[in-house]
């Protein structure tokens, strides 16, 4: 059965998120750099089955853009143009970041593992942008 794929892109990083088979469950994946990230995501594609990618999509409180979003939708020109078959999809991410600091902290993460950003809040947060997709399908 197809996963989704979420993605939560950084200008340095990019937190990846999956669903598990049956699509109920959203998995943090991996953090990569993202001057790879496409690569990334043609290799994980082509090995695993994929049907939709979701993307977060920056905004202000107020529901304005903010210097990120360009890019962000850059992406998702760039999603559609190299994988055509997959339906691409923007989800407010607001807020994700600071949902994923506090689930770590509730899980009982160490104050040393939540300074490791490189790896575990990106892709906490693109679960959590995953799972806000799932929730609103």
């Amino acid at each position: 059965m197809p996963r989704v794929l979420a993605i939560d892109l950084g200008t340095k990083r990019t937190g990846l998120a999956v669903t598990d088979p049956l699509k109920m469950l959203a998995n943090p994946l991996e953090t990569v750099d993202t001057s790879v990230l496409m690569n990334y995501l043609k290799a994980y594609c082509a090995k695993e089955e994929v049907d939709t990618l979701v993307l977060g999509l920056p905004i202000r409180l107020n529901g304005q853009e903010n210097e990120m979003t360009p890019r962000v939708m850059a992406f998702k020109s760039d999603l559609e143009k190299t994988f055509p078959t997959l339906k691409v999809e923007l989800i407010d991410e607001r807020f994700t970041s600071k949902m994923a600091l506090q689930s770590m902290i509730a899980m009982g993460s160490k104050k040393k593992d939540r300074r490791e950003k490189a790896g575990n809040l990106d892709k906490v947060s693109a679960a959590i942008i995953l799972q806000s997709y799932l929730e609103r399908q």
